[in-house]
């Protein structure tokens, strides 16, 4: 009766040891047995394919109470009831052996079993394999908690996972989201810049096409009605005076339908360029679908910059003037703008290899000059009216190229001019290579 009680109270001091995790249960479990039986050795063990999750997968204890971890230390004896343990053999000891072997089951299923080299006088009784059996069932369900306990992290890892997945997965959709919201203004944005730009370039053409024609007609109509009434003599000036203010007033309602023209072809939707290289830069993408063409920059603006915003645009639209010329009129394939800036002066040059002439382009701007063009064109003098109201040249010179340089120079600091009559001598705007 006292050993049983001894037994017992081992079993509860097994017990208590639940909290500790499964290791230190199984190896109270194991002393417990250990102590019952008087044994040198007590081997708890897991099969192969049971509780495959659960850890430890086997206990060893000694008669001293203290616990191997490493198989390799182990007896021989000892690692081979552990191997016939893994195995799933659970064969009964011969009544004259020492060894002692209690399956380890779980819902009637072989798990493992607890096996121990005793020390008693006698075999075993019937009470002590309860008490091992007790024991063995014990360990079982330490283990297949365990084994649960594992699959618990595992499952909540994998859920921890997967929210992670679709969090980020959520992000990402809104993030597309968002950026296909973008995309659409943008597409909406773009289709209405385009119907735009259609509407402005159809007024530009409508003016260009109608209203300039009509006004250049008054024009020559006036310039006509002046040459007959300077025949009549000294009684016609007053009418003379009158015609000569028309004249004025057609020119100035000419250039400014240019620049309106100009303006509507121009039109950004954005902010202004900040320079007179974005200019040209934004200026030249519109020729290079049939002109290849190159901007160079030499120097810089400074700070503060040496020309204002309406120097640069008026620069940008000799350019510009000078662009449509050589892609209209010139047959040419390169062409080159150059902006440099310099101590004392801005230099912007338009060259090109087409087939244009420097002397018949100053010729053909002193006729626009002196109002003896047929009144569609006046592009060369406009591009001569605007360097003048900037102080500058324009000189048209041969270029390296081959074709014709288009070269305007503006004095600094800049003053801006009234423009001066240009020079009818070909030699003061025409220079040798």
């Amino acid at each position: 009766m006292q050993h049983t009680v001894r037994a017992l109270d081992s079993i509860s001091r097994a017990l208590v040891r639940t909290v500790e995790g499964p290791r230190s249960l199984l190896e109270e479990i194991a002393r417990a047995a250990c102590e019952h039986l008087a044994a040198p050795w007590v081997l708890l063990g897991l099969c192969d394919g049971a509780l495959l999750r659960a850890r430890p997968r086997f206990v060893a204890v000694d008669g001293r109470g203290d616990a191997w971890e490493d198989e390799g230390r182990l007896m021989q004896t000892v690692r081979l009831e552990l191997g016939a343990i893994r195995a799933g053999l659970s064969r009964p000891a011969r009544s004259d052996s020492p060894w002692v072997r209690v399956p380890m089951t779980l819902e009637g299923k072989l798990v493992g079993g607890l096996v121990a080299m005793h020390g008693l006088p006698t075999a075993p009784e019937p009470g002590d394999l309860s008490v091992l059996r007790v024991l063995a069932n014990q360990a079982a369900v330490a283990l297949h908690t365990s084994d649960q306990y594992q699959a618990g992290l595992e499952l909540h890892r994998r859920a921890q996972q997967l929210y992670d997945e679709a969090t980020a997965q959520a992000l990402d959709l809104t993030a597309r989201t968002n950026e296909l919201r973008r995309t659409e203004l943008r597409l909406a944005a773009a289709h209405q810049r385009e119907l735009l730009d259609g509407e402005r370039h159809r007024i530009a053409r409508e003016l260009h096409d109608s209203v300039s024609q009509y006004v250049l007609s008054a024009g020559m109509a006036v310039e006509i009605a002046r040459g007959e009434a300077a025949a009549v003599g000294p009684a016609a000036s007053g009418i003379t005076r009158e015609l000569d203010r028309a004249k004025g007033l057609t020119q100035e309602a000419i250039q400014q339908l240019r620049d309106a023209i100009y303006a509507l072809h121009h039109a950004t939707s954005g902010e202004a360029p900040a320079s007179l290289s974005d200019l040209l830069s934004e200026l030249t993408a519109h020729y290079r679908p049939r002109l290849h063409v190159q901007v160079k920059v030499e120097g810089s603006p400074g700070d503060p910059a040496p020309l204002d915003a309406a120097a640069d645009h008026d620069l940008a639209r000799i350019a510009g003037e000078a662009l449509f010329n050589i892609a209209n009129h010139s047959s040419a394939d390169r062409a080159v703008v150059r902006l440099r800036y310099r101590a004392d002066q801005v230099v912007l040059t338009v060259a090109d290899d087409g087939k244009g002439d420097p002397v018949a382009l100053s010729r053909l701007l002193r006729l626009e000059r002196q109002a003896v063009a047929d009144g569609r064109h006046r592009g060369l003098a406009n591009m001569a009216t605007r360097a003048e109201k900037l102080g500058g040249t324009l000189a048209f010179r041969r270029a390296r190229l081959g074709g014709v340089r288009v070269e305007v120079r503006i004095p600094l600091p800049l003053h801006r001019l009234r423009p001066p009559e240009f020079a009818t001598d070909p030699g003061q705007i025409l220079e040798t290579p």
